[in-house]
């Protein structure tokens, strides 16, 4: 079973480029959750036993169902939010590359090791093992609705966990879908269900007590209430939530390169990218060579829903009063649209925005936008650079471009992120291995990668005496024995160490 059916009210998924209805889908209340999370409890107990091998062959042939699938998948996804088909493709795509890595690596990464158990305790056989939770809620964003749930999704089923995903109400059916692809490859238990409804349908997944963890995708005000949720029952959180990132422009940078890859970071499914590029810190020698790079190349994005066009529609109506709200904002504090403007905002779509001289304190430069919108500022040094861009409560990701290698990469370690890529756009979320993740107002926690196999395990510490030794831990433990171990640790522990 992949889809809770409990309920008869429904609710309309539409597309946003055209407000047609994409599909109806039945609005699950919190019986239907609760029904959910138990058959969930049942499948990760028959999810578990199956053990690593099996659990990887089943993980993989979902891989090459949802791969057959794909051009099926990126049309759902283009109808629900918007963006351009090859786009849609390009993150299914994504999203096909994480399922492999999670499902290849996760015996590797969570299985039984030794450690070396240290000379006080030489007579111990030292075992570290992650175990998987149980049930793992994923509650998921529309703006990728395939590639980013799918981080949590396909690390917890590969750690042997079940899982009850809620989609975004503009994107439902790309969950129903992939529900229905995983229970066709695994038929025997639902290991994976999708959960549809609004806001209170996530809220009931989020305090289940039967759900032993939650992987949070969304706004930062938001994940404040899916954590009061969660508190309920001290259900622990990976939240994944907003951002405001930074691009930071060397005066040796490749510049073509760069406002190449500044415009796709900030123009990209309509700006609507939580690791978008919003901010743009250019060394005073590049400013003027890179800003007319830029507004060059970002005077040719067209948006709209036909092949030709380069971005989508605003998936969600309300972020353009938002969109419009920063614009304005910028220009009233003396900004410059050295592209479009405020009259860019046409509901439902946003065209090209780039600002210059958007004094820091502005909306435009402090909060997230979540538009087809760029600011642009003029820094002294590289140094300055990185301060600018830490000045924000967001630490999500970022991007460097500079000539220099050293130089970049030690910008790299200053930038306050979870994320850094340099001379390139978001590299980091196309490599599987590598975690993602925040700081700060972006969240806490990392999917992907190894970090993201652990995030939904638990790790098991387990010791077995081979031999009897002196036992300290008695109460027959005898003056000889005690005095036996503090010479022992004085003579490991007790040298100086010199330089």
């Amino acid at each position: 079973m992949s889809v809770a059916t409990e309920s008869t009210e429904t609710f309309a998924s539409l597309n946003p480029a055209t407000g047609e209805v994409v599909a109806e889908h039945p609005v699950q209340d919190a019986a239907a959750v609760a029904a959910a999370v138990e058959r969930a409890r049942e499948a990760a107990g028959w999810w578990r036993a199956l053990g690593w091998k099996e659990r990887r062959l089943r993980l993989l042939n979902v891989k090459g169902s949802l791969t057959r699938n794909l051009n099926r998948m990126a049309e759902l996804i283009h109808q629900e939010t918007g963006k351009p088909l090859q786009d849609a493709q390009l993150e299914t795509i994504m999203a096909i590359t994480h399922l492999d890595w999670a499902a290849r690596n996760a015996r590797k990464v969570l299985g039984p090791r030794g450690v070396y158990p240290g000379i006080m305790a030489i007579n111990q056989k030292c075992v570290l093992e992650y175990q998987p939770l149980g049930v793992v809620g994923v509650i998921g964003p529309w703006n990728y609705p395939i590639f980013t749930p799918m981080g949590s999704i396909a690390y917890a089923l590969a750690a042997g966990n079940a899982v009850v995903f809620k989609p975004s109400e503009f994107t439902p059916g790309v969950g129903v879908f992939l529900a229905e692809l995983v229970a066709a490859v695994v038929p025997e238990h639902p290991v994976l269900q999708t959960v549809t409804g609004l806001g209170e349908t996530g809220a009931a997944l989020a305090s289940s007590p039967g759900v032993d963890k939650i992987a949070f995708t969304g706004s930062t005000r938001t994940a404040k209430r899916v954590m009061a949720a969660c508190a309920e029952n001290l259900t622990p959180i990976v939240a994944e939530c907003g951002g405001k990132d930074a691009c930071i422009v060397d005066a040796d940078a490749d510049l073509d390169a760069a406002a190449d890859a500044a415009l796709w970071g900030a123009m990209a499914n309509a700006g609507q990218t939580c690791i978008g590029i919003e901010r743009i810190y250019v060394v005073d020698e590049a400013y003027d060579k890179f800003l007319g790079k830029l507004t060059e190349k970002a005077r040719d994005l067209r948006p709209g829903f036909d092949r030709e066009a380069a971005y989508g529609p605003i998936t969600m109506p309300g972020q353009l009063d938002i969109i419009e709200r920063h614009i304005k904002d910028a220009l009233g504090k003396g900004g410059k649209a050295v592209v479009g403007g405020a009259e860019s905002v046409r509901k439902p779509y946003v065209e090209p925005v780039v600002l210059t001289h958007v004094p820091d304190d502005s909306s435009a430069v402090r909060e997230e936008t979540f538009g087809p919108t760029i600011t642009v500022h003029r820094v002294r040094d590289l140094d300055e650079a990185v301060e600018k861009a830490n000045e924000t409560a967001y630490g999500l990701a970022g991007m460097i471009f500079s000539g220099d290698r050293s130089r970049a990469l030690d910008a790299a370690r200053r930038m306050r992120s979870g994320m850094t890529s340099i001379n390139a756009f978001a590299a980091f979320a196309l490599v599987a291995a590598l975690p993602f993740g925040g700081v700060g107002e972006s969240g806490f926690g990392r999917i992907h990668g190894a970090d993201g196999l652990r995030e939904f395990t638990r790790p098991k510490a387990i010791t077995r005496q081979r031999f009897a030794t002196m036992n300290l831990t008695s109460f027959g433990r005898g003056e000889k024995e005690m005095a036996r171990a503090l010479d022992m640790i004085n003579l490991i522990h007790g040298r100086r160490y010199k330089r």
